[in-house]
């Protein structure tokens, strides 16, 4: 039998594995500082980040949501962002809890990995607010692009730090692009002042021998070559709102993909066991076929725990039935 790496990196290499199912399974994440400094209790109260921006995890959410306001902005006016940006420190932080986790894990097993949040767009609606972030994207272009710049260098310092103190196996980049209904941005606007930048960021994180696999349970089918070309290995949260057996087309299957069960769909109430597991089997039957594809849940779970149990369940067992049928090669 395969280790849990061993099976992800089958499917990944083209190889027959012993199942296909969610490759989160296969990564243990480390509790870095700057992941642990984001934690807030679920109190409803604000908090501040790093940044600077305030947070609220209200109780029962999934988990802290930026409250930023025109009063608590970290960035008022766009024009005068130096005056009021203080970028974090990226060394002298306490990596003693990371290190303890990633010694006891054993790397035959399973990756170890970093989430990293906060890339470029989420970092600069995290600092302004989202609306405004969209109208400076338009109407400051110059300005952003010197944010983000200076965002980049944060996050490139960052990443060579990761690797010196826990060297991950993979880093799990969050930036969410898009909705389920489009790209946040014009795909032009992207291209001439995120794209660039994020190529750097994917740059620094192979030359430190790390897996990038970014986190956008959104649409990003507009994007999707331009994210070969940056040279993002794995995408994680493709939602079936995304014509995936179209990605995968004009990809060339170079984009590993983690995805396709739609779980808002599933996480309801009037929803019988069999209709779960019709869809799971669904997903599986429809985007594994052309392999590289883990299916999953986008955000992970279902947040009932019924129609969650149900759904991994039977990813565990139709995954192991599936590859039985369609053997490799």
């Amino acid at each position: 039998m395969l280790t849990p790496r061993e099976n992800a990196m089958a499917v990944l290499e083209g190889r027959q594995p012993d199942y296909v199912g969610d490759l989160m399974d296969a990564i243990v994440l480390l509790p870095d500082p700057v992941l642990m400094s984001g934690i807030f209790p679920e109190d409803g109260k604000e908090y501040r980040d790093s940044w600077g921006t305030v947070y609220i995890h209200k109780p029962g959410a999934p988990g802290p949501h930026p409250h930023v306001t025109p009063e608590n902005a970290v960035i008022p006016d766009i024009t005068r962002w130096r005056e009021t940006l203080v970028v974090p420190p990226t060394e002298g932080l306490d990596w003693t809890e990371a290190k303890k986790v990633a010694a006891e894990t054993d790397r035959r097993e399973k990756f170890v990995g970093i989430m990293f949040g906060g890339g470029l767009f989420e970092r600069s609606h995290h600092l302004m607010g989202f609306e405004t972030a969209l109208m400076n994207y338009l109407e400051y272009p110059e300005e952003m692009s010197e944010l983000l710049r200076v965002i980049a260098d944060y996050k490139i310092a960052y990443i060579r730090e990761m690797a010196r103190q826990v060297h991950p196996d993979i880093l799990f980049y969050h930036d969410d692009w898009g909705s389920k209904q489009n790209v946040f941005l014009p795909p032009r606007v992207w291209r001439a002042i995120i794209k660039p930048l994020q190529k750097e960021i994917a740059d620094a994180i192979h030359e430190c021998g790390m897996t990038y696999m970014h986190h956008a349970d959104c649409i990003c089918q507009p994007l999707v070559e331009d994210m070969v070309e940056i040279g993002v290995d794995i995408w994680q949260g493709v939602i079936p709102q995304n014509d995936i057996l179209e990605i995968q087309r004009i990809t060339h299957n170079q984009l590993a993909m983690v995805g396709g069960i739609d779980g808002p769909k599933l996480d309801v109430e009037d929803i019988t066991e069999e209709e779960i597991r019709a869809h799971v089997r669904h997903a599986i039957d429809t985007y594994c076929a052309a392999g590289r594809f883990f299916p999953s849940i986008p955000n992970g779970v279902c947040f009932r725990e019924w129609n969650d149990r149900i759904v991994k369940d039977e990813l565990k067992k139709y995954g192991r039935e599936y590859v039985r049928q369609h053997p490799v090669g």
